[in-house]
């Protein structure tokens, strides 16, 4: 697959490793780079950085060559790249759906704690603004987790 590239285009990225503000400077060229900074040689930089070579790097600074992409590199299929992002979907009948017997088995599978906060949620639905709930009708019991 080959890489879109405006003219072949590169660009020079500094990467200063001891400063914590304004870490990464971009030139459009070696000559600019070595210009601003004199202690930095063009030759030894430009042997470094000729294609297909490593970039340069000492204990304060790395110096490479990059590309200029000017448009949109090719979509990649999913399947090159080993990751998928799959649907699950159970299509079936309204009528022949059953899903009494699987909500009954996740909500087993739920703790009690995430029962009551479901059960608190659908009561608090079903209650309008400012109403309260009716506590005739319900028995206090204490939840061992």
């Amino acid at each position: 697959m080959s890489t879109p590239v405006s003219n072949n285009r590169r660009v020079i990225v500094v990467y200063w490793k001891n400063q914590a503000e304004c870490p990464f400077e971009v030139f459009s060229n070696l000559k600019n780079f070595c210009l601003s900074y004199p202690e930095y040689n063009y030759n030894t930089l430009n042997n470094y950085l000729s294609k297909g070579k490593v970039p340069f790097e000492n204990k304060d600074v790395r110096v490479e060559r990059k590309n200029v992409f000017s448009q949109p590199k090719q979509a990649v299929s999913l399947a090159h790249t080993g990751r998928m992002i799959v649907p699950v979907v159970r299509k079936v009948a309204l009528k022949d759906a059953n899903d009494t017997s699987r909500d009954w088995e996740y909500w087993l599978n739920q703790s009690p704690s995430k029962r009551l906060e479901a059960l608190t949620f659908i009561i608090a639905q079903s209650l309008g603004k400012n109403a309260r709930l009716d506590k005739t009708a319900v028995s206090r019991k204490i939840l061992k987790s």
